[in-house]
């Protein structure tokens, strides 16, 4: 069975806020493991996130979230001017195709509001996602946050906007 065709994607509403800042945290302190250190992982995630600054944030972004059944497996946040801001997957649907879902319907929006040109800053974990989907690293930044310092990738993707 295609693991994507349980999975529904729709726009993000604010009863899903407390659960998609879960759904980071969890991912990054357990998907990200293997390439950061405890001291990295709290300082991308803090285990006592702020909602008013993720509510805030998220306002600012379109966002949509992929769910199968009451389950929350992933999102994508974006900015209709095509820079990718977040893309998470719950640890339990990691690798079953949800981000690819995700960021395929988020692709075809921003391609019909006429977008040519997608970006975003990767981490080291999400390089090769944003790699198969057709992306190329512009540059390598090191980035300090709360005092952590991260290896990051600016990468940018041309759409072809006369198939629209």
């Amino acid at each position: 069975m295609n693991p994507e065709s349980s999975i529904h994607i729709r726009r993000y509403r604010i009863q899903d806020l407390s659960p998609l800042v879960r759904l980071f945290t969890e991912s990054v302190h357990q998907l990200a493991a293997t390439a950061y250190d405890e001291t990295q992982r709290f300082a991308w995630a803090s285990r006592t996130p702020h909602l008013d600054t993720w509510r805030q944030r998220l306002d600012s972004l379109e966002t949509l979230v992929a769910e199968e059944g009451s389950h929350l497996a992933g999102f994508i946040s974006y900015e209709p001017d095509g820079n990718i801001d977040l893309v998470f997957t719950a640890p339990n649907y990691a690798r079953r195709g949800v981000a690819s879902a995700l960021y395929r319907e988020a692709e075809q929006d921003l391609a019909a509001r006429g977008v040519s040109e997608l970006r975003t800053e990767a981490s080291v974990v999400a390089r090769p996602f944003f790699e198969r989907h057709g992306f190329e690293v512009v540059d390598e930044q090191q980035v300090t946050l709360r005092g952590a310092m991260f290896l990051r990738y600016a990468m940018r993707k041309q759409l072809d906007t006369a198939s629209q």
